[in-house]
């Protein structure tokens, strides 16, 4: 004999609010993500040249991370906006 079980059932502002939620905090983790890489390119901006020459690659590296993360945050800014209009106009 099986448990039927509880059937949730959100409202349509439920679940606006809820993947408003969810983009509110990938805007953060997307800031979090561009702070570290900027600090972390300030911190080799301050090294030797030898040190900067040295990690090129790497610095590459974090330049294109950087401007991936900034991408990717506008996106989700616009998609949080959307969310939040359609939130407003329940």
């Amino acid at each position: 004999m099986g448990q039927n079980q509880p059937q949730i059932s959100m409202t349509r502002e439920e679940i606006l609010q809820s993947a408003a939620n969810a983009r509110a905090q990938e805007i953060m983790h997307y800031q979090i993500n561009i702070d570290n890489y900027t600090l972390a390119l300030e911190e080799i901006s301050q090294m030797s040249s030898d040190d900067q020459s040295e990690l090129s690659e790497f610095t590459n590296q974090l330049s294109s991370l950087l401007s991936a993360e900034k991408l990717e945050q506008k996106k989700a800014k616009i998609m949080l906006a959307v969310l939040q209009k359609q939130v407003n106009n329940i």
